[in-house]
């Protein structure tokens, strides 16, 4: 999702202000966000995976809503139905607390998002992984080794697999090492997504909800 409204928009997008309040549910996935924008044109429901990132509480700003749709979902006592808004992005100016009230007005049942997502991915048979696709595991006897024919795992490479830091930069990819500010890509899978965020707090970082980046806090040790 764009950092700010200042940005060229497909035409079929629309920048609104408006007020997004965001209600954090602990579900079986753990914890996930729903989101409802009420803006001059009408109030939706939001749940952009952007949104995995910010605390619960209410925000004000202006919002890039890129398409409006309904959504029908199953709950305990039937189905539900919702007017979704898509976000292409917003530009955040201000944030106050949830009340009691406020909180309580969210459904109980609200359904994960990342639910709906694997739901709606097509089942397909499991593939047969390629011969490449095996790891290669030399023998610890140095008489013996049992790597295919024609393969080299350079010493470097192994040393790098054992480092603390391999996991983070598994998990990070391309934004790994990090650096003293982190924008997170919330176009990726969503599960990616939200053992990026917890792992972030881990290391020392918070959330600048203005500049929608990740920032190091000075006085972490690191973990």
């Amino acid at each position: 999702m764009a950092a700010s409204a200042a940005q060229q928009l497909p035409a079929s997008s629309i920048v609104v202000p408006g007020q997004l309040t965001l209600r954090t549910i602990h579900g079986r996935n753990g914890p996930f966000n729903v989101g409802r924008l009420v803006t001059p044109i009408g109030k939706f429901a939001v749940k952009d995976a952007e949104l995995e990132q910010y605390p619960e509480g209410k925000y004000d700003g202006e919002f890039i809503i890129r398409y409006i749709d309904s959504k029908a979902y199953p709950t305990c006592d039937g189905m539900r139905f919702e007017i979704r808004a898509s976000l292409d992005g917003m530009t955040l100016s201000g944030i106050d607390k949830l009340s009691k009230a406020e909180a309580h007005a969210f459904a109980t049942q609200e359904v994960d998002p990342l639910d709906e997502e694997l739901a709606a991915q097509p089942l397909t048979p499991a593939a047969t992984p390629a011969p490449a696709s095996v790891p290669v595991r030399a023998s610890t006897d140095p008489l013996i080794d049992t790597r295919p024919f024609g393969v080299d795992v350079p010493a470097a490479a192994a040393a790098a697999s054992n480092s603390p830091d391999s996991d983070d930069a598994a998990l990070f990819g391309l934004l790994w090492p990090l650096g003293e500010s982190v924008k997170l890509d919330s176009t990726i899978d969503r599960r990616t997504l939200r053992v990026q965020i917890a792992r972030l707090g881990v290391l020392g970082y918070a959330l600048d909800f203005k500049s929608q980046q990740w920032n190091r806090q000075p006085d972490h040790q690191a973990a």
